[in-house]
Protein backbone atom coordinates (compact mmCIF):
# COMPACT_ATOMS: atom_id res chain seq x y z
CA UNK A 1 0.00 0.00 0.00
CA UNK A 2 1.14 3.14 -1.17
CA UNK A 3 2.04 6.11 1.87
CA UNK A 4 -0.12 9.26 0.71
CA UNK A 5 1.56 12.28 -0.26
CA UNK A 6 2.15 15.10 2.34
CA UNK A 7 0.96 18.06 1.50
CA UNK A 8 3.51 20.83 0.59
CA UNK A 9 3.90 23.85 3.39
CA UNK A 10 2.78 27.27 2.32
CA UNK A 11 4.73 29.71 0.50
CA UNK A 12 4.19 32.52 3.45
CA UNK A 13 5.95 29.55 5.77
CA UNK A 14 8.61 28.40 3.31
CA UNK A 15 9.68 31.68 2.17
CA UNK A 16 11.39 33.35 5.07
CA UNK A 17 12.79 29.49 6.22
CA UNK A 18 14.60 29.69 2.63
CA UNK A 19 16.23 33.17 2.60
CA UNK A 20 17.23 32.64 6.62
CA UNK A 21 18.75 29.25 5.77
CA UNK A 22 20.59 30.61 2.55
CA UNK A 23 22.17 33.89 4.45
CA UNK A 24 23.21 31.11 7.70
CA UNK A 25 24.78 28.60 4.80
CA UNK A 26 26.51 31.65 2.93
CA UNK A 27 27.83 32.96 5.89
CA UNK A 28 29.23 29.51 7.02
CA UNK A 29 30.97 29.13 3.80
CA UNK A 30 32.69 32.67 3.64
CA UNK A 31 33.32 31.37 7.83
CA UNK A 32 34.93 28.30 6.66
CA UNK A 33 36.89 29.72 3.52
CA UNK A 34 38.18 32.72 6.03
CA UNK A 35 39.19 30.11 9.10
CA UNK A 36 41.33 28.32 6.37
CA UNK A 37 43.03 31.36 4.62
CA UNK A 38 43.79 33.21 8.07
CA UNK A 39 44.73 29.43 9.81
CA UNK A 40 47.20 28.64 6.82
CA UNK A 41 48.29 31.81 6.35
CA UNK A 42 49.04 33.14 9.88
CA UNK A 43 49.23 30.11 12.15
CA UNK A 44 50.08 26.81 11.02
CA UNK A 45 53.24 24.82 10.87
CA UNK A 46 53.23 23.34 7.81
CA UNK A 47 56.57 21.79 8.09
CA UNK A 48 58.46 22.59 5.36
CA UNK A 49 55.12 22.39 2.92
CA UNK A 50 54.66 25.33 0.65
CA UNK A 51 51.47 27.54 1.70
CA UNK A 52 49.78 27.84 -1.64
CA UNK A 53 50.06 24.05 -2.25
CA UNK A 54 48.18 23.22 0.96
CA UNK A 55 46.00 26.31 0.47
CA UNK A 56 44.91 24.92 -3.27
CA UNK A 57 44.76 21.79 -1.91
CA UNK A 58 42.15 22.73 0.91
CA UNK A 59 40.25 25.21 -0.79
CA UNK A 60 39.98 23.89 -4.39
CA UNK A 61 36.60 21.88 -3.32
CA UNK A 62 34.80 25.17 -2.03
CA UNK A 63 36.21 27.13 -4.80
CA UNK A 64 34.12 24.40 -7.43
CA UNK A 65 31.05 25.29 -5.24
CA UNK A 66 31.58 28.68 -4.93
CA UNK A 67 29.73 29.95 -7.88
CA UNK A 68 26.65 28.08 -6.81
CA UNK A 69 26.42 28.83 -3.19
CA UNK A 70 26.54 32.47 -4.11
CA UNK A 71 23.80 32.10 -6.71
CA UNK A 72 21.68 30.15 -4.17
CA UNK A 73 21.48 27.45 -6.41
CA UNK A 74 19.94 24.04 -3.99
CA UNK A 75 21.61 21.54 -6.21
CA UNK A 76 25.20 23.14 -5.50
CA UNK A 77 24.27 23.34 -1.46
CA UNK A 78 22.95 19.92 -1.55
CA UNK A 79 27.04 19.03 -2.91
CA UNK A 80 28.27 21.29 -0.39
CA UNK A 81 26.69 19.10 2.35
CA UNK A 82 28.84 16.01 0.86
CA UNK A 83 31.68 18.23 0.24
CA UNK A 84 31.89 19.73 3.86
CA UNK A 85 32.11 16.79 5.60
CA UNK A 86 35.99 16.68 4.71
CA UNK A 87 36.90 19.85 6.16
CA UNK A 88 34.52 18.12 9.72
CA UNK A 89 36.55 14.96 9.75
CA UNK A 90 39.65 17.39 9.42
CA UNK A 91 38.17 19.60 12.39
CA UNK A 92 37.46 16.31 14.42
CA UNK A 93 41.47 15.22 13.58
CA UNK A 94 43.06 18.44 14.64
CA UNK A 95 41.25 19.04 17.79
CA UNK A 96 42.47 16.02 19.38
CA UNK A 97 46.19 18.12 18.60
CA UNK A 98 46.77 19.72 21.51
CA UNK A 99 48.52 22.59 19.39
CA UNK A 100 45.52 22.60 17.01
CA UNK A 101 42.54 22.49 19.58
CA UNK A 102 40.91 25.68 18.58
CA UNK A 103 41.08 25.33 14.79
CA UNK A 104 39.80 21.64 14.91
CA UNK A 105 36.97 22.97 16.77
CA UNK A 106 36.18 25.95 14.85
CA UNK A 107 36.05 23.86 11.85
CA UNK A 108 34.18 21.41 13.05
CA UNK A 109 31.59 23.91 14.36
CA UNK A 110 31.67 25.73 10.92
CA UNK A 111 31.62 22.80 8.91
CA UNK A 112 28.70 21.33 11.21
CA UNK A 113 26.83 24.42 10.69
CA UNK A 114 27.35 24.67 7.30
CA UNK A 115 25.89 21.34 6.34
CA UNK A 116 22.87 22.08 8.34
CA UNK A 117 22.12 25.23 7.12
CA UNK A 118 22.57 24.08 3.36
CA UNK A 119 20.38 20.75 4.19
CA UNK A 120 17.82 22.73 5.29
CA UNK A 121 18.27 25.22 2.30
CA UNK A 122 18.21 22.50 -0.57
CA UNK A 123 14.61 20.65 1.21
CA UNK A 124 12.91 24.16 1.62
CA UNK A 125 14.40 25.81 -1.78
CA UNK A 126 13.09 22.57 -3.48
CA UNK A 127 9.93 22.56 -1.68
CA UNK A 128 9.46 26.80 -2.48
CA UNK A 129 10.10 25.71 -6.25
CA UNK A 130 7.83 22.68 -6.50
CA UNK A 131 5.16 25.05 -4.74
CA UNK A 132 5.89 27.95 -7.25
CA UNK A 133 4.90 25.14 -10.10
CA UNK A 134 1.64 24.76 -8.82
CA UNK A 135 2.21 21.50 -6.49
CA UNK A 136 -0.31 21.21 -3.88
Amino acid sequence: MARAKKPLPSLEWLEPRVKLSRALSLFSFIALLTLLLVWNLAFADLHGARVGVVLAIQLLPLALLAPGMLLGNARAHAWTCFVVNIYFIQGVLAAIDPARALFGALEAVISFGLFCTALLYTRWRFQYDRKLAGEV
